[in-house]
């Protein structure tokens, strides 16, 4: 599978659009009246605040502190960059805050702080302390990291972690366990080396005595060879606490016998011969970004019975540290924890190896396109499995209140984690394992309208983020001429353009053609006028012949001609039980809306027709349909000539026999909202719609520009489903990114 490839005019287009920067702040309290205001602000607010000041420890209670992160940096040891400064290393830091609140729903402020004296940086976080539930270090050169998280611990009382230490080691450690657990070895017995003598180097070697490593079998190597008793070359108070007494002096002789390898260090700094004189089941954590000390190919070309890890996510087992720091904080921040601690650390570390001999949910098969089991390829948890938000925070939770570091212990730990099940947005994971399956299918998508911009900006990220062959229809000069324009020049040699001028199959399109329309009033004429002018009806055609196996269109004309020229060459239409749903996605929900495309008003073995195509839209995304045909009415009540055809849709499919859930007629409140349900007993549903069946196609057209327009949806959509092969139709006000979106679902052909 090819590897996605991002440029830097990608780069700095995402982190430009579609505002610069990666986060805002948002309101979470109403905001509207003069009331609001005053209760927001004064005189209100006086209030808690003398609260607080009587009792600080109701600043968890009345404010966002119980929240909020703030990921602090100065910018010397900037992601493998070196020293860009304060201000360069913000894009990094914004990402790091961007990331707490995606794995852990973790508010995260950036600060980036314009100074290299250790003592001017600690004073300005520990004058920060009041504002922060937690400080989150980042990117500070050694050994300056090690002072200035020592001194904050010292004089700070909410939790101090360096993520480029500890988050590496925890993380290390989990995959070490593991490793360990299958080789049939005890870590108190296995000899360790270690190469990479900095933050993270250091943090690892750390952690693992702590949980048993003895210091003696434990080898330290930096830039200048093992780290051993009497040496004085190179050598500070952090590297000498881990000297040890041996004749060992280079990494080479130090690697003899060792039973595990960790690197924190530089590409290539392990050879084969190295990998060959370790003991049986070696252990190799090879965590140099982005080139690993010795790649696993490399390492199992001489020792088949090594276990490999890198920092990559392209290989098996990656040591990635956002298993790690969002989970640590969420554990830490619900106890209103005084302090991360090694045992806080460690707990997480043995969640993370539990979690990995876990059978893996299919949801996480399906999104990484493959079958994930317990063994030698892997060791460590995927960072998109859905249960390390409940798994791992408990975990550091109870490590945290057995050590008496939590303020606030958790009393209903069962509790606790079923409220952590909720935190995080559903519709998250559904987007990632589409675009995991789009990769793993490896379609070759036919983008119909090559003379739009957004559309060849779509087909290029289609192509390199490792999706499939993008074929664009269209004129080799004009699409070269508009990608220039977009900054996309280099891109014109990667994609395939495509027209009636330079296909070999010109002709046998034109039979085909002819022979599905000559007896509705086509000539010949027309046919050839089809093939060789309307890239919809052309691009159609290539796809029926199977010179591309997906298709999208829209971008350029209304829906409804769009469906109509598809017509011509597909049977997509009401009568052949072809129907368009689409995707609203809202504050973590996902709601299928049907029929957006298709039928205009349909009788009610139309809608029995639309709820099934929906229920197989709603199935790809990995959803349990729950289908309500909704109208203005609930079950009979106002009656309703407009509303007959919803009451009588569910007995449609009492007949069909389907297997999912359906209910109707229902006002769209009841099919949306539990408590409403309850007024009803006798419904059906288990639990609210996930697909709303509405009347008309007017009336789903109101609904989801209403959603998108005034309540911020995204909208993804509208799926065509019924139709043999995969064909999506984009709106005409569709951004290059919903053009994408639209060809991931293609690719994954769902409909």
């Amino acid at each position: 599978m090819p590897k996605a490839k991002i440029t830097d005019e990608e780069a700095l287009a995402f982190h430009l659009e579609p505002s610069p920067g990666k986060w805002e702040v948002t309101a979470t309290v109403p905001m509207t009246t003069q009331r609001d205001l005053s209760l927001a602000y004064s005189p209100g607010v006086a209030v808690p605040c003398e609260a607080i000041a009587e009792n600080p420890e109701t600043a968890y209670d009345y404010t966002n502190k119980g929240n909020l992160v703030a990921v602090i940096s100065n910018g010397t040891a900037v992601l493998g960059l070196g020293n860009l400064g304060a201000l360069g290393s913000k894009p990094v830091m914004e990402g790091k805050s961007v990331l707490f609140k995606r794995f852990a729903d973790v508010n995260s402020i950036d600060i980036e702080l314009d100074t290299e004296d250790p003592d001017e940086f600690i004073k300005a976080v520990r004058l920060m302390g009041p504002t922060f539930g937690g400080i989150n270090l980042e990117d500070i050169k050694a050994p300056e990291c090690f002072i200035i998280e020592q001194k904050l611990k010292e004089e700070m009382d909410i939790p101090v972690f360096h993520d480029d230490q500890h988050g590496t080691a925890v993380i290390c450690a989990a995959g070490l366990i593991n490793a360990l657990h299958l080789s049939g070895k005890k870590i108190e017995d296995v000899r360790i080396v270690l190469n990479g003598a900095g933050a993270a180097g250091i943090a690892c070697i750390e952690l693992l005595k702590s949980m048993g490593a003895r210091h003696e079998n434990c080898i330290v190597c930096d830039t200048k060879g093992v780290i051993y008793q009497g040496r004085t070359e190179g050598m500070n108070q952090w590297k000498s606490a881990h000297a040890v007494k041996t004749e060992l002096r280079s990494l080479e002789e130090a690697m003899n016998g060792a039973d595990v390898f960790l690197g924190v260090s530089v590409k290539g700094a392990v050879t084969q011969d190295m990998v060959k004189s370790m003991a049986d089941n070696p252990v190799i954590f090879a965590m140099a970004n982005p080139d690993p000390e010795i790649t696993p190919e490399e390492a199992h070309e001489v020792r088949v019975d090594a276990i490999v890890a890198t920092g990559r996510s392209d290989y098996p087992n990656q040591v990635n540290n956002v298993l790690g720091f969002p989970y640590l904080f969420r554990g830490a921040l619900d106890i209103h924890a005084r302090a991360i601690n090694d045992e806080m650390k460690i707990a997480c570390a043995h969640a993370l190896a539990r979690l990995a001999r876990e059978d893996v949910p299919d949801e996480v098969a399906l999104a990484y396109g493959k079958s994930l089991s317990f063994g030698r390829d892997y060791i460590i948890p995927t960072p998109f499995d859905p249960r390390l938000i409940h798994r791992i925070p408990p975990a550091v939770a109870k490590a945290g209140m057995d050590t008496g570091v939590a303020r606030r212990p958790i009393i209903d730990m069962d509790a606790y984690e079923h409220g952590l099940r909720g935190r995080m947005d559903p519709t998250q994971s559904i987007l990632r394992g589409l675009n995991a399956r789009a990769r793993a299918a490896q379609s070759r998508m036919i983008f119909a309208e090559g003379d739009d911009p957004r559309v060849l900006r779509a087909a290029v990220t289609y192509q390199r983020s490792g999706f499939g062959k993008a074929l664009v229809v269209g004129r080799q000069d004009d699409v070269k001429a508009k990608l220039e324009e977009a900054g996309l020049g280099d891109a014109v040699r990667e994609l395939e353009v495509v027209n009636a001028a330079n296909t070999h199959h010109f002709e046998t399109y034109k039979d085909f053609l002819y022979e599905r329309l000559n007896r509705k009033g086509f000539d010949r004429k027309d046919i050839h006028r089809l093939v060789g002018r309307d890239r919809h009806v052309f691009s159609a055609l290539m796809l029926a012949h199977g010179h591309g196996d997906g298709l999208v269109s829209g971008a350029t004309r209304k829906s409804a001609h769009v469906l109509d020229r598809i017509n011509h060459v597909f049977d997509a239409d009401a009568e052949h039980g072809a129907a368009g749903v689409t995707a609203l996605l809202h504050k973590g929900r996902i709601v299928l809306i049907g029929d957006t495309l298709v039928h205009e008003w349909p009788d009610e073995n139309d809608l029995a027709t639309i709820a099934e195509r929906a229920a197989g839209v709603a199935r790809h995304m990995g959803l349990d349909p729950r289908v309500a045909f909704v109208s203005f009415s609930t079950f009979g009540y106002p009656v309703s000539e407009r509303a007959e055809k919803m009451h009588i849709a569910p007995t449609v499919l009492d007949k069909r026999g389907v297997d999912f859930e359906y209910e109707g007629e229902m006002t769209v409140d009841v099919a949306l909202n539990a408590k409403a349900q309850e007024h009803y007993p006798f419904q059906r549903l288990s639990g609210p719609a996930n697909i709303l069946v509405v009347p008309a196609r007017h009336s789903a057209s109101i609904s989801v520009k209403l959603m998108q327009e005034m309540g911020g949806a995204t909208v993804v959509g509208p799926i065509l489903s019924g139709v043999d092969k995969p064909i999506q139709i984009c709106s005409t006000t569709s951004t290059a990114n919903d053009v994408l979106n639209m060809a991931v679902l293609a690719a994954c052909n769902i409909g």
